[in-house]
């Protein structure tokens, strides 16, 4: 599922570096503009329309999977050390969280309080712990994976829960970019890891729409957090009502 991922995450980079749409890609194969979304949504594609969108991002298969293999090589995740580096200078944790939503150095500038000398700073040890690769006249180029994660219960995701997990639920989730859904029920084992699956393809669809609307100008943009969770849990309370 992985292999797929990458390689339609690829395919849907280079049609954009071609300047080429779904709707494009619809008349190629005559379907549906909202058919050919679905493919890239559910990721189901035979061999022969792999090959044919391939063609109209002007590649081979080969050519295709080889640049699926370079971007494979990319960072996917930090060691703990690094991330403990990351956690612990608050300034550092803003450059870096910004830059992986797709901040430039200009963006950091015009929406924090940080001098552009302390930015660079920043940047630079970003540069050292090869999250980024720091160019001339202040460019960042991502060495970071598509899919690139924090550590599980490590100290960025540790810092998160402590420090932000409070004021994220502070809220009434009734306005129209916010939702909260809570849902109860009993489980087996399969169907909890069925939904496992589930919400990681939904966390794909997350990252896919996040770099979709990467080209935007950051105006247009707004920062945005979706929490999905789901666990063997009850409420400490009714524990003690259990018999042993």
């Amino acid at each position: 599922m992985a292999q797929t991922a990458a390689l339609v995450q690829t395919l849907k980079k280079q049609l954009k570096a071609q300047g080429k749409t779904y709707l494009d890609v619809a008349q190629a194969l005559d379907l549906s503009e909202a058919s050919v979304k679905r493919l890239f949504s559910e990721q189901n594609f035979t061999l022969h329309r792999l090959e044919l969108i391939a063609d109209i991002a002007g590649l081979e298969l080969t050519g295709l999977f080889r640049l699926m293999a370079q971007e494979q090589q990319r960072l996917t995740q930090l060691t703990r050390e690094q991330e403990q580096e990351i956690a612990s200078d608050l300034e550092l944790l803003l450059v870096a969280v910004s830059v992986i939503n797709g901040f430039a150095f200009k963006d950091i500038i015009a929406h924090y309080d940080i001098s552009e000398h302390q930015c660079i700073r920043k940047l630079a040890q970003l540069d050292r712990l090869r999250i980024i690769e720091l160019q001339p006249n202040n460019r960042i180029k991502l060495l970071i994976d598509p899919n690139f994660t924090w550590c599980p219960n490590g100290p960025i995701q540790q810092f998160f829960q402590q420090k932000v997990e409070q004021d994220f639920f502070q809220s009434r989730f009734d306005k129209k970019h916010e939702k909260l859904i809570v849902l109860n029920g009993v489980l087996t084992p399969e169907a909890n890891l069925a939904m496992q699956k589930k919400m990681e393809r939904i966390a794909e669809e997350f990252n896919s729409l996040i770099r979709d609307d990467s080209p935007l100008p950051m105006d247009q943009k707004h920062g945005n957090t979706m929490v999905l969770a789901i666990r063997q849990w009850q409420y400490s309370l009714f524990k003690n009502y259990r018999k042993n």
